[in-house]
């Protein structure tokens, strides 16, 4: 029998000039010295098909689990920075950079990210041994254990960068999932008894805060700092583009435009106090006093 696990060349003899050379040396030799022959066009051509199917089905099954991951991810880190966003505002007032904000939260996911490929990488790699061993059986070739530590380097940094995108890129579609799979828009989200929208208000989200609207928020909803979204977007927010269109939007959306904070300053007071122009005159032509 002849084998070969090389790929089909042109120089390669086909079924027929393979059956034409058996059978000179069946003819060569005593009658019954080959009693059953199968050449190795027959053995490569099943063990393609078969690796094929196997392969097809691991790929489908890692891309689906790498796009679960990815919006798994998404929709932690949406979570954790909408309970968290006291803190991301206690960071910027520190000195910390957007981006050395966004660093802070990607790091945690990061980390127990880097731990889990860290162990899951090795046993994969053993685990695929057995696959391996059964090809090489099936091609008649001595197997021998194979390991590649650049190519488990190359999936522990392929997987990290996965992680990292999929934590820097929450947005409105993943807020969309999430509301879509279930998740209430008017849920308490923080120990400062605030809401999502709150803290998208407080971000100068917009989207986000329409988004949030539409699945029916709380638009007055009053946390135990006694601030409304509409008030927040006005003192934590720096008056500008995004800010001024998220109160915009809470303001179309028929939010409250003269519920004062505990101090008894409403929205225009507070936004005239800290020179937000354009907000003023926002909430002045939405009959704010």
């Amino acid at each position: 029998m002849t084998r070969s696990s090389g790929a089909i060349n042109a120089s390669d003899p086909t079924s027929a000039q393979l059956q034409a050379h058996l059978d000179t040396l069946r003819a060569s030799l005593p009658p019954d010295s080959v009693t059953s022959s199968v050449n190795y066009i027959f053995v490569r051509t099943v063990f393609h098909v078969s690796t094929q199917i196997l392969t097809g089905v691991l790929v489908a099954f890692s891309l689906f689990a790498l796009a679960a991951t990815a919006a798994i991810v998404a929709n932690l880190v949406t979570g954790i920075v909408i309970s968290a966003y006291r803190e991301i505002g206690i960071m910027k007032a520190v000195g910390f950079t957007p981006l050395q904000v966004v660093g802070v939260f990607v790091l945690q996911i990061l980390a127990p990210a880097a731990a889990a490929c860290i162990v899951g990488i090795p046993i994969g790699t053993i685990l695929s041994q057995p696959l391996l061993a059964s090809n090489s059986q099936a091609l008649g070739l001595a197997y021998q254990p194979a390991f590649s530590p650049a190519l488990d380097l190359l999936a522990l940094v392929g997987a990290l960068l996965i992680v990292t995108i999929a934590a820097v890129a929450g947005d409105v579609r993943t807020l969309e999932t999430a509301l879509a799979l279930g998740a209430s828009a008017r849920s308490v989200t923080s120990r400062y008894d605030g809401t999502a929208l709150i803290a998208a208000a407080h971000l100068g989200h917009a989207d986000v805060v329409r988004t949030l609207i539409r699945a029916g928020a709380p638009l007055d909803h009053v946390n135990n700092l006694g601030w409304t979204a509409l008030i927040e977007s006005i003192v934590l927010g720096d008056g500008g583009p995004r800010h001024t269109d998220t109160l915009t939007a809470l303001v179309t959306a028929g939010a409250d435009v003269n519920l004062a904070d505990r101090g008894g300053r409403t929205p225009l007071a507070l936004a005239r106090a800290r020179g937000h122009d354009t907000m003023a005159r926002v909430l002045e032509q939405a009959g704010a006093r």
